[in-house]
């Protein structure tokens, strides 16, 4: 258990030390409350419909109470008996009113809901946008589970006020001044003592608003905290790591401690607040036996102004009056505790990608596709201290179309870099890299990774169809042209050897299938995409011999024609390259055929000893290497 613990201990002080980074990444939140506003704007047509039903609805909602001093004034009560005509229509006023009333707020109702749905929706799908136009390394530092929260977990916590701000605050704002008017007009005297503690109430309830919104914050925290030990945990390779170590309880007790934490946050944020509105409560609910003394005592000095039909309608109007009060204290009690929860929102949308495209970016040159080109290229990941050393330095080699170039060397070398630089998943820090004779800062990203194709070690598929992962590089490709990639990947007899064929569900991560049968398949989709550069990022260091020897044979048909950048870290797959090119600490320091760089006794024959299962050299250790485009 102590080394769960320390387990624990370590991803928190992860998590924290990566959002301290995002955090201070992001700018402050400028003119929040304009910007909650400005979501509303594509709706302003149906916003102002609604405005004017609430409008209506607080209208409507003065006439009972002047409805109720006729009927005991005019109809109950007139100095000649009861006045039965008056009171049946004074009745029917009252209960058609009422019906519509009712009828508006129902339409009213649904605008609302049906708006701010909308627009909850829009935050979501903007904020999802825009966290695809992050760069990579924005997502190699901060946790799947806490971008999925903010997504759900944020979004989700302003929807109150998204759907009920509005007509909340210009229905309660209207019924109040109504309301107050009214019994202004009914006895003034009255109306002073009913609102004499309301300055003391909206002090009280700015403070409560400002703890409400600090713990609000440590809540969507906690949430996302706990996303991310489930997405975590409870994925398809989390569950077999815990199980593989025996640290199932470990995770569960990790889990149960940050359950336990937010428990304790959301308590404390729905008790904030509590003894503020029970006092509030308390007040309006004695205030009646403050007005029924006070109109005694003026009754009693001869003041023939309140009558019972005044007093009744007073009181009902002052009860009327109770939830508007109460609507408009927790409206903005609301909106102090989402302001919290916008500003996580707004900080996300706010963070300016690394990697964009420029002004005057254009398309990739179709004349010279296939021609990479490093010029004394420097890359320091953006996480890096200023005192450790680039990962690549002075980095400059050139790539013909239809070439097949290996980099090999020890780990860390920055092998696997030099692919993300090519398709632009990184941005050089130093030097250039161009594509297709274009420096790839001066193309557009679309049409960059239109020309680049990759196939990684991990490669990754969807939880659905063989089917559905393949045509994920082409939608509108036919079942003729999956069978022809998969052929060509040399999967399409195992695939019809399934069950359900094209139609087999392959799991999370593809965990269904084998090693190989996931890489072959990755194999086929590129091929599908039909790129005329590709990557291989270490494809098959993490397959056994024979799946290696068959996921090779795919790797050779899929890289005949186009050229190849090859990151390898088995020699053996790599011997028929056209160029080897060797890293050591970021830099070049051997280049040529498997066979030159043999007889140089360099690096590169030293990794090549060192690997047991190498087969002896030979003059032609492969058939020879993918054809050339002319």
């Amino acid at each position: 258990m102590g080394g769960g613990r320390g387990r624990a201990a370590r991803i928190s002080s992860g998590d924290i030390e990566a959002q301290k980074a995002i955090n201070a990444a992001a700018p402050t939140i400028p003119h929040l409350g304009r910007r909650i506003l400005a979501l509303f704007t594509p709706y302003r047509s149906t916003i102002a419909l609604m405005v004017a039903l609430v409008l209506v609805t607080a209208v409507l909602s003065i006439f009972p109470p002047l409805i109720t001093q006729r009927i005991f004034d005019d109809g109950l009560f007139p100095a000649g008996g009861v006045d039965l005509p008056v009171l049946l229509r004074l009745l029917i006023i009252m209960v058609v009113l009422l019906l519509a009333s009712n009828i508006i707020g129902i339409w009213q109702t649904w605008l609302t809901s049906k708006t701010g749905n909308r627009v909850m929706g829009d935050l979501r799908t903007t904020l999802f946008d825009h966290l695809q136009e992050m760069e990579l390394a924005f997502f190699t530092k901060t946790k799947t589970g806490i971008i999925q929260s903010r997504l759900a977990n944020d979004v989700g916590g302003v929807a109150t006020v998204l759907t009920n701000t509005v007509t909340s605050v210009v229905g309660n704002t209207v019924t109040v001044i109504a309301s107050a008017a009214t019994m202004f007009v009914l006895s003034w005297q009255l109306t002073l003592i009913a609102f004499c503690l309301m300055p003391f109430l909206v002090i009280v309830q700015r403070r409560v608003g400002t703890i409400r919104a600090r713990v609000a914050a440590q809540t969507q925290e906690s949430l996302s905290n706990m996303t991310a030990i489930t997405q975590e945990a409870l994925s398809v390779s989390g569950i077999l790591l815990a199980k593989s170590f025996g640290r199932s309880k470990d995770e569960s007790a990790r889990y149960a401690k940050e359950n336990h934490h937010q428990i304790r946050l959301q308590v404390r944020q729905m008790m904030t607040g509590q003894w503020f509105f029970a006092g509030v409560q308390v007040f309006v609910a004695l205030l009646p036996a403050l007005i029924y003394l006070l109109s005694g005592l003026l009754m009693t000095r001869g003041d023939t102004a309140i009558t019972a039909g005044t007093l009744v309608a007073f009181t009902a109007v002052q009860a009327r009056l109770l939830m508007p009060m109460m609507g408009l204290m927790r409206v903005s009690l609301d909106l102090q505790t989402s302001g919290a929860l916008f500003a996580r929102i707004f900080e996300y949308l706010d963070m300016t990608p690394a990697i964009r495209d420029r002004p005057q970016a254009r398309r990739v040159n179709e004349d010279h596709v296939g021609l990479i080109e490093f010029k004394q290229v420097e890359f320091r990941y953006p996480d890096a201290r200023p005192q450790e050393r680039p990962t690549l330095e002075d980095v400059s080699f050139r790539i013909e179309p239809g070439q097949f170039v290996a980099f090999v060397g020890p780990s860390g070398a920055g092998k696997t870099t030099i692919g993300y630089l090519v398709a632009r998943l990184y941005e050089a820090t130093g030097g250039q890299v161009r594509f297709a004779g274009d420096d790839v800062r001066e193309l557009t990203g679309a049409s960059l990774i239109d020309h680049v194709g990759i196939v990684s070690q991990q490669s990754y598929l969807f939880h659905d169809t063989i089917a559905a992962n393949l045509r994920y590089a082409k939608p509108d490709a036919t079942d003729e042209e999956l069978r022809t990639a998969c052929a060509q990947a040399n999967i399409l007899a195992t695939i019809d050897a399934m069950p359900d064929g094209m139609n087999t569900v392959v799991g999370e991560q593809g965990y269904r299938l084998s090693g190989g049968e996931r890489q072959r398949i990755a194999i086929a989709r590129v091929i599908l995409k039909d790129s005329p550069v590709l990557i291989l990022d270490e494809a098959t260091s993490a397959l056994d011999t024979v799946s290696e020897r068959i996921v090779q044979d795919a790797l050779d048909e899929a890289a005949k024609n186009r050229t190849t950048v090859a990151i390898a870290h088995r020699l053996s797959t790599i011997q028929h390259a056209d160029r080897i090119i060797v890293l050591q600490a970021g830099r070049i320091v051997e280049s040529g055929a498997h066979d030159e760089l043999l007889a140089q006794a360099g690096l590169y024959a030293s990794l090549y000893r060192e690997q047991d299962d190498a087969p002896a050299p030979s003059a032609d250790p492969h058939p020879g290497p993918p054809t050339q485009k002319a």
